[in-house]
């Protein structure tokens, strides 16, 4: 026979049970609540520039941490071997070329006679845009270049579907480079206060000219010989310091779990192309620091460097970290990704619709970023480069990737080079003259591609200084 007490005591029991124990519904929610998104976007920062990639001297411990918790994606190649096309890519989803953006945006007189827009049409649909209708709170900090400071009269980066920004190489105020984190921290902390999932563009400076050193920093690497090598080091080191406070608020906050971190680049590291003297230098938005001689980035054998369609321009870090959902410890050295694959990865996993008549030239990775290594892609990708310098590795205008081929050819195909990049990753072997049927097939793809592209930029993209 149960004692009354004993009932008494099971009943107090189930009931503080039933209190503790969160509802179905609170349990469902946690576990399909929309990810927050940082993606962290560096500028000429090269594939070999990482302490994890086995750069000798540089060193990147909280890219590193990225690398360890998450999964580093070696194959990944950006749409153009420059800036401004490469950040086109991010915000669309689509091949530069559609938008006449060839190359980096500067003054109006430079735009018009590279046949270029002098900023992203504000109408465009953007990745910030779809994930805003998604609810997401969206925030851009850092480098812009989707116009530049010199267009006065250029759109502000708000009117690309941001609630918040803080930028440089943009119309208006410029942010001081070293201010990102600060900014984003700021917005994460704001964003979690308010339930609502986020997305940020931490488009970071480092490590492009001209170089703004910290004491700080350059006392780390004080025993170096080269004086531009520890100039390079140390900015390296000041952006990866940035970086790990933002994986520290995340932590503090107890977001890590549900947020996606990708660290990855523009295009590959600038180089000087003749011997330079170490020299100030000054730019409009960022201010005075070292110029191109301390230019150090490596690629890790792989060709040429930016400006380049070869691998070393276009092939870059991209490593993701997501607990539970991205492999922790990996490297994918087989995947195809791109940069224009980011748009419809990021709405699939926020849930995000496409608005009417948008079709991304990227297809969504999100099954590559938990695990299904693949080494071909349903949809080619194409490159196209304004003015190719006949040089060793910056000649091509045009390259064409199809599923494990290759092609790189100039504007009037008196040079072209293929690869099987599927197994020679470092563009070692050009098989242009034994395949000549995989040429044509490419050619045929490569001018059906041509086709589609407009002649000239149109819609409300020119500055009133084209007049001046």
């Amino acid at each position: 026979m149960i004692q009354p007490v004993t009932v008494l005591t099971a009943i107090l029991l189930l009931s503080a049970f039933a209190k503790a124990a969160p509802k179905a519904d609170v349990i469902k929610a946690a576990n399909t609540a929309k990810p927050n998104i940082v993606f962290i976007f560096a500028d000429d920062w090269g594939w070999g520039d990482l302490s994890c990639h086995g750069h000798p001297y540089v060193k990147t411990p909280n890219i590193d941490r990225l690398a360890r918790e998450g999964t580093d994606f070696q194959r990944f190649t950006v749409a153009s071997g420059v800036c401004s096309p490469s950040r086109t890519a991010v915000m669309t989803g689509h091949f530069p070329a559609r938008y006449n953006i060839d190359g980096h945006f500067a003054w109006a007189k430079n735009n018009a006679q590279r046949n270029m827009p002098d900023w992203l049409d504000p109408k465009t649909p953007t990745l910030p845009k779809m994930l805003q209708s998604a609810g997401y709170a969206t925030a851009h900090f850092g480098k812009w270049h989707l116009s530049n400071d010199m267009i006065p009269d250029s759109p502000l980066p708000k009117v690309y579907g941001y609630d918040e920004y803080g930028a440089f190489n943009c119309a208006g105020e410029q942010m001081p480079v070293h201010e990102d984190a600060r900014h984003a921290i700021a917005f994460i902390e704001k964003s979690a206060a308010a339930k609502k999932p986020f997305f940020i563009n931490l488009w970071m400076h480092e490590p492009h000219t001209p170089f703004h050193t910290v004491p700080k920093y350059e006392w780390r690497f004080r025993d170096m010989k080269s004086r531009e090598d520890q100039i390079y080091a140390s900015v390296l080191s000041h952006a990866d310091d940035r970086i790990g406070e933002v994986l520290d608020a995340l932590d503090r906050l107890r977001l890590s779990e549900n947020t996606l971190v990708i660290f990855s680049s523009d295009n590959g590291p600038a180089r000087a192309t003749k011997p330079t003297p170490l020299e100030l230098q000054y730019d409009t938005a960022t201010g005075a620091g070292w110029g191109i001689a301390a230019s150090k980035g490596i690629t890790a054998g792989r060709k040429g460097y930016k400006a380049a369609l070869f691998e070393g321009g276009i092939n870059v870090p991209f490593i993701a970290r997501w607990p539970g959902k991205i492999a922790a410890g990996k490297i994918d050295n087989a995947s195809l990704f791109s940069t224009v694959d980011l748009l419809p990865t990021f709405c699939e996993l926020a849930d995000a619709k496409f608005p009417d008549g948008y079709e991304p030239d990227g297809i969504s990775q999100v099954s590559v970023l938990k695990g299904a290594a693949s080494t071909t892609r349903s949809k080619p990708l194409f490159w196209k480069m304004g003015g190719g310098k006949d040089s060793e590795f910056h000649w091509a205008n045009y390259a064409v990737v199809d599923q494990q081929w290759k092609l790189l050819t100039t504007a009037d195909a008196k040079r072209v080079e293929l690869y099987d990049i599927a197994a020679d990753a470092l563009e070692t072997k050009d098989l242009a003259k034994e395949k000549p049927d995989v040429l044509k097939e490419l050619f045929s793809k490569l001018e059906a591609w041509k086709a589609t592209l407009p002649e000239k930029p149109s819609g409300d993209v020119f500055s009133a200084e084209r007049a001046k």
